[in-house]
Parts: structure tokens; sequence; C-alpha cells
């Protein structure tokens, strides 16, 4: 990836889906695409469209690689297309070359956001100066998005860029350069900084009523989604103290959504019932070990009957993708009750008590979660261990927030069985880097084996 000015003429092109969106969302917001490009950023219109189009490119085209890339390689969902794209990602190991596209995209298109985002946070100070409440709540969500775009690379690779583009802007011409990679830690550690913004900014002046209005909608809680985001990204990063912190200032009778229209549909469906390139495993793609017959969420993401293909065991998606118009989260509450019990575990002096509580209201809830994803499953019951909690926890992960882009983090980091010992819970650690990046940049580091 070589660093180089985001032209405007390409924000533009990213802020197509969000513009078909507009009027789905009854937003009255201008039309950027028919702006000038000296206009598209200079303006406080121009900055309300782009953070418009920034969600939307973000929950349209990112989210997809981000949970079905991810979620095939974590045994998720089974890639059961002939393209070739497919049949590498399901086959994962050796066979996942760096010409992959579904691996390519998961890189491209995070990048392509985080790129966007930058020239948000670039364009609100000046643009923005004499209006505090706008300001923060642009600068805010593109925060947000631009960690959510980096963290989206650190969840599939060992390493990526930080910077996407260079500080020299018209009239001046750049020489492209080459960026950097650092490692996946420096990309959590830099997408929780980016929130810490996100957080301070709202803090301190809440957004303006119009700002909600025109931008967020009534679907999308950026207080809590900030918030949500710290808590993930802190605990990826092993900041267990900050995630706790973070995870106790999300309200969790609130809801926060990616929204889809016709023009702009849930991308899951798509690729799950439209293109049919992909379909759930049976019992969430679990072993049976670590799965209650009687978990309810088992009913909330799969439904119809049991298909066999091959040795594999297949059902059709539910959930948040049964029509190309649902909701997606941009996190579920109890991800936040997990994060708790999470974090009370691996704390230098560990609380059984306090992570066996949170364990026990996400094992025994049966109403009440805004996103009627419930389990209905008695109280935990086995040895309160730090070592038997955390599978605990792991296993209520894996139900709760199936599809959620997680699942491939968490096997990772709870330690799960991994190739190339053990191809069952996940078939790939990291991804090899694109090669078109490897081409365009010298910088590439060497693959991972696998």
């Amino acid at each position: 990836m070589k660093r180089f000015p985001f032209p405007l003429r390409r924000l533009r092109h990213l802020l197509l889906p969000g513009l078909l969106a507009l009027a789905a969302c009854d937003l009255d917001l201008p039309n950027p695409n028919a702006a000038d490009d000296e206009q598209a950023l200079t303006t406080r219109e121009g900055l309300f469209g782009a953070s418009v189009g920034l969600r939307q490119v973000y929950s349209t085209s990112t989210l997809e690689p981000v949970i079905l890339t991810t979620g095939t390689t974590a045994r998720e969902v089974k890639g059961i297309s002939t393209f070739i794209n497919i049949v590498e990602l399901e086959a994962g190991g050796t066979g996942l070359t760096p010409n992959n596209g579904n691996t390519s995209a998961l890189f491209a298109r995070s990048y392509r956001v985080a790129a966007a985002a930058e020239q948000i946070i670039t364009a609100a100070p000046t643009v923005l100066a004499s209006d505090a409440a706008a300001r923060s709540g642009v600068l805010a969500h593109a925060y947000l998005f631009r960690a959510m775009a980096l963290g989206a690379v650190a969840q599939g690779f060992e390493q990526g860029p930080v910077q996407v583009s260079s500080t020299i802007t018209p009239p001046l011409q750049p020489v492209p350069t080459p960026a950097a990679f650092v490692p996946r830690q420096q990309l959590l550690q830099e997408a929780v900084r980016l929130l810490d913004l996100a957080s301070q900014e709202l803090a301190a002046t809440p957004p303006s009523a119009e700002f909600n209005a025109q931008v967020l909608g009534a679907s999308f809680n950026l207080p809590n989604t900030v918030q949500a985001y710290r808590a993930r990204f802190n605990l990826m990063a092993g900041n267990y103290t900050a995630a706790l912190a973070a995870a106790n200032q999300v309200n969790l009778a609130v809801r926060s959504a990616f929204t889809y229209s016709p023009q702009n549909p849930n991308p899951i469906f798509q690729a799950v019932s439209v293109t049919r390139n992909f379909l759930p495993r049976e019992r969430l793609g679990l072993p049976a070990a670590l799965v209650e017959t009687d978990d309810r969420r088992l009913g909330f993401y799969l439904t119809g009957p049991v298909v066999t293909s091959g040795p594999d065991q297949l059902r059709t998606l539910a959930g948040f993708f049964t029509t190309q118009t649902s909701d997606i989260p941009a996190y579920l509450p109890d991800e936040m009750r997990l994060i708790r019990a999470e974090c009370n575990l691996r704390a230098a002096t560990p609380n059984l008590t306090a992570a066996l509580q949170d364990i026990n209201a996400v094992r025994t809830q049966t109403t009440g979660d805004p996103w009627l994803v419930h389990a209905g499953l008695p109280a935990y019951s086995g040895p309160q261990t730090v070592e038997a909690l955390l599978l605990e926890v792991y296993r209520q992960r894996c139900a709760e927030l199936y599809l959620s882009g997680l699942r491939l983090e968490d096997s990772r980091r709870f330690g799960r069985p991994a190739p190339p010992t053990s191809f069952t819970e996940r078939t790939r650690n990291f991804y090899p880097y694109p090669q078109q990046e490897r081409v365009n940049n010298p910088n590439t580091p060497p693959d991972p084996a696998i």
C-alpha cells in the first residue's frame, strides 16, 4: 500500500452506496456526488454527507469480509460455491493463496474506510471550527470508523499499515512512498487511541441535534458504539482494566444498528441467501462439547432442516440476516457482559464472583435483550476455576456473537485447537497479504506460514 492523498473524486465514488441510502433513511442532505472536489470536504454539507457515506460503505462493503471471510476460517459458515476464492477460503491452510479475493477484500476494503475517515478527521476541525457540536459528532464518528477499519485488519493479519495517506496536499505533487507495516498489536493500540479521542470529543461536547438527525438517524447510537468498541479492542490488546471500564459505560438496554435498504442490501443476506456462496454450519460450527442443545440461540441463528454436504451438516441462516433490509447490530449488549467476565478472569487478581455473575446473566436471560438474543439456559454449574470459567466465556461468546466477525480472534485468544495440528475450529491463524499489496509495496512482510 502506497501512501498517497485520498482524492476527492475517489471519495465521491466511495460515498455512492451511502448516498443511495439517503432516501431510505429520509435524510435531507445535499448529494455530495453533485458537488465539485473542493466542496466535498470543505463544507458542512459535504462533511455530513461524507459521514453518512463512510458508515454506509463500511456496513455494506467492509462488514461482509469481516463477518464471512473470518467466519469461514473459524468454521461458522461453509463456503459452498465453486468459485476458486471460496474453494481456497474453505480449504484454508496452505491452500489459501495471496491472490484470494476474499482475504484481499478484508485488507483493501478496511483501508478504503480508514483512508476516507482520515480525510474527514483532517478536514473537520477547520470546516466546522465555529460549530463545536457538529465538529464533535463528525470527528467522533470518523474516529470510530477508522478504528473499526484498523481493528478489522488486526483481526485478519499479523501486520498492517497504520498510516494510509501522505500529509502532502495539492498543489504539491507527492511522490508516493510505501507504507510501513507494524505488528497487529500496534494497529489495536491505534484503534484504542482513536476511540479514546472519540470518547473525549463526545464527553466534552455532545453532538448537535442536527448531526444526530441527519447523520446518525434513529438507529445508530454513537456514544454507546464508541464505548462498545473501546471495550472490544482494549480486550483484544490485553488492556483488561480499560476494557472493563469501557464495557461498564455501555447502556445494555440500547440498540445500535447498521441499517439496510433494497438499494444497499444486507451484505450477509446477499452472500448467503442470494448468491449462495456460504451456508451456516449446524451447531454454529462448534464441536459438540461446546454446544448445549437447549440453547435458544441455536434456533435464533439457524433454521430449516439439516442438509448433509460431504462431512458437513449445514442449515439455513436466520438471526440478523433473513432479508435484504434486516438490521445488523453494531455490537450486541451481551458482548459487554462477556467482556467484563473475561477481564475479571484475566485480571492480575481474578474476580471469579463478578465473572460468574455476568456469565449467568447471559446464560439465564429469557427476556429483555434489545435484539431478542436469549440463551434461556440454567445457571452455570461447572467448576469455579479461572480455566473453567474462561472456557465458559468462550462457549457463550461463540453462541451469543455468532457471525459478528469475532470468532477467529476469539479462537486465537482463548488458545483453541489451531492449524497445522488441528483444523477443527479454525483453518488459518492469519491470512497471507494480498498479492497486489506485495507488488505495490516492498514493505509487505513475508506471509505467515498458516
